[in-house]
């Protein structure tokens, strides 16, 4: 049994550490894709962000120079028409539009040339005075190109030395180096006409410009700026100019605010145009328009920070919190938003449906295994039991076979010697030989009935009939012996309507009965053994009862099994050869009953057969 239990384990062992590691790289791959789902879905927030920002800077790019004067000439025509940022910004993070001009001087889209600021405006148009005065003071002190510069962090350095989930599949460098800005990425040269030229340098403009300094000196002498003018209002064809325009670019005026613009290069004189954004508006407009909304704000974290040369000057987030992210993916965008800085993180992946229906095949598997090595071994137990039930019970037949043999050669002897002396000793000699031989007649019937009914050769005789017959045949049979060991047969209710049984049958199973109730009860005080039958709706209910040592209760149900014997102290020296009760129940079950056995209330025990009644 040893041996086989460690066959199992090492079998056991065997089949489960390569199921166990294939199941591991499986939850290990399951794990892997959610990690490469949530970050492609993370990728995809912030390029639907970086769009909307590219839209918003192609836009800026395409204005034409001169409209950021309160009207301009549209492409292809000569008449002036309000400029399309001449109202108020559509977004609350936009605060205004306003050129700086190459003196330093400013000019807003929001004001009418020669008019007076209206009283709503004035808020205003004093604060893009500010930023235009701020601007100048960084731009005296510092290069012509101050733009922020994007930070890279350690994360985005390890992400872009390692492969990517999308890598595997696609080339995505290409459109990594596309990314390096929103918009145009080259200096550009554009023609304009002498009316937007005129436009964008307003008279009032040149001569400022032309008083203050040499350096700011007008695109044209008045003289011609006034020959410009009469040769336009003659309609004689328009002269083109050509105006470098430079990328869009930023710099930080004050912590809450950035100017967003770019250069434009007529004649060599400089001019810069483009809007002013309030970062934390900026911030909060971006998580309400493009994470509040998604189903991944109900388990991600988004920090959208402003960082002006690495210092965070404006953080805003949204979603759930993550105290120790299992997940974290950091982003800074192309410039010009260059100053801009997201990270996504998440604390409890979503589980994809692939993992329930792993986790149902792995409960469905290993339930298999488990019951499949729990029959395997429990076959192989009740084999190996089987196995040693038999090496006894051939021990045992030996004996009780050995036993009457003995005892009838012993007697026989006697009687040859002349031993017995008198007529009535040897009377008494054949009766005991007469006993041992049907014993041993009995015995031998028993084992040879008990192999029919195992290989289902036995051919029953079922007739209909009364119970009397059977009692008076067992009572020829059995009576002396019962006298003779000092038990008491009582007999109950035998009077019953007839049923269908095979006689001679089922005397030998009330012998066995019998036999097994004397055997086990002989040394119990009161030594009865009672024999009742009684109608029980569509059967019939024999029952033998006795007052013996009783079943112990673990082994009620297993009685019945073949070469089982009960180890019992009380009964330890009373020798059988386990194939009594299986014989009955074996006997009782080809006539189409049912046998059962039970502890009574007070001594002893009760073996009941229910037998189909002749009604059925």
């Amino acid at each position: 049994m040893k041996q086989l239990r460690l066959i199992i384990l090492i079998f056991c062992l065997s089949l489960s550490i390569p199921l166990g590691y294939f199941v591991l790289r499986s939850y290990q791959s399951l794990y892997q894709e959610d990690m490469a789902q949530l970050r492609y879905f993370a990728e995809t927030l912030f390029d639907e962000m970086e769009q909307e920002l590219a839209i918003m800077i192609r836009q800026e790019e395409n204005r034409a120079v001169d409209e950021y004067n309160y009207f301009y000439t549209p492409p292809g025509s000569q008449n002036q028409t309000p400029s399309p940022i001449s109202s108020l910004p559509g977004q609350s993070y936009i605060l205004g539009y306003f050129q700086n001009n190459p003196d330093g001087s400013f000019q807003t889209p929001l004001i009418e040339k020669n008019k007076p600021v209206p009283k709503e405006l004035t808020r205003i148009v004093n604060l893009l005075t500010s930023v235009n005065t701020i601007f100048n003071q960084k731009r005296s002190s510092s290069s012509e190109i101050f733009e922020i510069q994007p930070i890279t962090t350690l994360n985005e350095k390890k992400e872009k030395e390692s492969n990517g989930f999308a890598d595997r599949f696609l080339n995505t460098s290409r459109a990594k180096e596309q990314k390096q800005s929103l918009g145009q990425t080259q200096k550009r040269v554009e023609e304009i006409s002498e009316t937007q030229a005129l436009n964008i340098a307003q008279k009032d403009s040149w001569e400022n410009v032309s008083k203050k300094s040499k350096q700011y000196s007008a695109l044209a002498p008045a003289p011609e700026i006034e020959a410009l003018k009469s040769k336009t209002d003659l309609k004689e064809p328009a002269k083109k100019l050509e105006a470098e325009l430079d990328p869009m670019q930023s710099v930080f005026i004050t912590q809450k605010q950035i100017y967003i613009f770019r250069r434009i290069v007529i004649n060599n004189q400089v001019f810069r145009q483009g809007f002013v954004i309030n970062p934390l508006l900026f911030l909060e407009y971006m998580i309400q328009n493009h994470f509040i909304k998604q189903p991944m704000a109900g388990f991600t974290h988004l920090e959208l920070r402003v960082r002006n040369r690495g210092i965070t000057t404006g953080l805003k987030s949204a979603g759930i919190a993550a105290k120790n992210p299992g997940f974290l993916l950091e982003h800074t965008f192309p410039r010009p938003f260059s100053f801009l800085y997201a990270t996504l993180t998440c604390e409890k992946i979503p589980r994809s449906a692939g993992r329930k229906t792993l986790n149902f095949m792995v409960a469905g598997l290993a339930g298999i295994m488990f019951l499949g090595l729990f029959f395997i071994y429990r076959s192989a137990m009740i084999i190996a039991e089987l196995s040693e039930r038999k090496s006894k019970f051939v021990s045992s037949v030996t004996h009780e076979l050995k036993t009457p043999l003995t005892n009838i050669r012993m007697y026989i002897e006697m009687l040859e010697q002349g031993i017995a002396g008198s007529p009535d000793r040897e009377q008494e000699y054949f009766r005991i030989l007469g006993s041992e031989s049907s014993r041993l007649s009995r015995l031998i019937n028993n084992i040879l009935e008990f192999s029919k009914l195992e290989k289902k050769h036995m051919c029953l005789n079922m007739k209909k009939g009364g119970f009397e017959e059977v009692i008076g045949e067992v009572r020829d049979v059995m009576g002396q012996n019962i006298f003779n060991s000092g038990f008491k047969l009582n007999v109950e209710n035998i009077n019953i309507r007839p049923f269908f049984y095979d006689r001679e049958v089922m005397i030998q199973v009330l012998i066995n009965l019998i036999e097994n109730s004397m055997k086990f009860g002989r040394d119990s005080e009161i030594k009865e053994i009672s024999i009742r039958v009684y109608d029980e709706k569509k059967w019939v209910n024999i029952s033998v009862s006795d007052t013996g040592p009783g079943i112990p209760q673990k082994a009620l149900k297993k009685v019945f099994e073949d070469f089982f014997r009960v180890e019992s102290a009380l009964i330890q020296n009373t020798r059988g050869t386990g194939i009594g009760l299986a014989f009955v129940k074996k006997a009782v079950s080809a006539m189409g009953g049912k046998v059962s056995a039970a502890n009574n209330q007070g001594p002893g025990c009760t073996i009941s057969i229910l037998l189909p009644s002749a009604a059925v």
